[in-house]
């Protein structure tokens, strides 16, 4: 209880108490987003997707609640894709700014602890991309608009069941990044769930910034294996798979939505023609809603959009929705906050770009995974979804 009350003091100190009024003809949210580091490429895609959204308000007059038109403000915070620096930009959100709502962070290494913030402040939180359980975990204000990476092992181990006939599997991963460490063993429990224990009969680690993989290749290549699974990001996907097909491997290579964002394709060129991974969403193939948005989002920028443009655009969305569903806003900043949190607790069903999506209790969506091929443009497609 004293280490609770000198926080609390020490932030009065520098003024980051939580203000009780805001100012009600304005709505702000804060994104929490890498704009700068090693995730500033999908940070980009990010901020594009909330200016292109803010375009659309502003062009409409502003946002519409029961016929009273309020202005929209998008607060950008650069996180600098560090997890102090995603805590700071939260706290600054939320107690400068007052802000109703944040959107982000982006990865789970800032946004498990962000969310902690975000909880006991009260503010509501969608993290796009953040597939931590930890994220949400006792967090009633936190929610995510992409899957729980536990979906992820199930929905690939049927996936190469049914595409390559996949008997064995090999796994290469990071042990020292939690993400690709927590995906790799999940992989492996719902592959040998369903193959027989041993049926995963090369689990070859690395640690971060290692670069070279022939010593854990050879064993993957001699292994028999049919498929190698590969839980790492798009940075360095590229790397691996150029060394795997050095060292002899032929067969398919997969990999999780950790490999969807920046440059990859640009880095991997042909090699990575035809690899599949697990996601959310792909910009190629797309129908209805989720085309307008990629052509869009194509218009106003000239590229395509990534999975986070994407998730990001409905975490955004969503947030308004909620404000919106809150049926007026009453300018206490706690109140309104709550009113926030209370709708996005009972949002389902909503099609967003990336899918359709409802929460549960603990702020997780109900969604199906997206099998993703890269295809013979270099274009990510969707090639099927698998739902729970």
């Amino acid at each position: 209880m004293r280490l609770k009350t000198c926080f609390c003091a020490a932030l009065a100190c520098l003024g980051l108490t939580t203000p009780g009024s805001w100012a009600a003809d304005t709505i702000k949210i804060g994104f929490d987003i890498p704009l700068t580091g090693e995730f500033e490429t999908v940070g980009a895609e990010s901020k594009n997707a909330g200016e292109l959204i803010k375009k659309q308000l502003d062009k409409a007059g502003g946002f519409d609640i029961d016929g009273k038109k309020y202005a929209v403000e998008f607060v950008y915070e650069d996180n600098k894709t560090s997890s102090p620096g995603s805590t700071s930009a939260a706290l600054k959100l939320i107690t400068k700014d007052k802000v109703l709502g944040i959107i982000g962070p982006l990865s789970s290494k800032q946004a498990v602890p962000t969310g902690g913030v975000a909880n006991s402040f009260s503010t509501p939180m969608i993290a796009a991309w953040s597939t931590s359980p930890l994220t949400t975990q006792n967090r009633p204000f936190v929610f995510r608009s992409c899957m729980v990476l536990t979906q992820q092992g199930p929905a690939l181990t049927q996936f190469a069941g049914k595409e390559f006939g996949a008997k064995k599997a090999a796994v290469l991963y990071d042990i020292v990044s939690a993400y690709p460490r927590t995906m790799a063993n999940n992989f492996k429990g719902a592959f040998e769930s369903v193959h027989g224990e041993g049926s995963v009969v090369a689990f070859e680690e690395f640690r971060s910034g290692d670069t070279d993989f022939s010593k854990q290749l050879d064993n993957i290549v001699s292994s028999g294996a049919d498929v190698l699974f590969t839980p790492q990001h798009y940075y360095e996907i590229p790397l691996i798979v150029k060394q795997a097909i050095k060292k002899g491997w032929k067969k398919p290579i997969i990999g999780a939505n950790a490999m969807a964002g920046g440059n990859f394709v640009d880095e991997c060129g042909d090699a990575c023609k035809g690899l599949f991974f697990s996601a959310h969403f792909a910009a190629g193939g797309v129908t209805g809603k989720a085309k307008e948005f990629v052509d869009l989002y194509k218009q106003e920028f000239g590229v395509l959009p990534g999975e986070v443009a994407g998730l990001t655009w409905d975490a955004t969305q969503i947030m308004l929705q909620a404000i919106q569903n809150a049926k007026g806003l009453t300018g206490n900043l706690l109140e309104d906050r709550k009113n926030i949190k209370d709708q996005l607790i009972v949002l389902k069903n909503y099609e967003g770009v990336t899918g359709k999506l409802s929460f549960d209790a603990s702020g997780d969506p109900q969604r199906c995974v997206a099998i993703i091929q890269v295809d013979d443009q270099g274009e990510f497609t969707l090639y099927e979804s698998i739902c729970p």
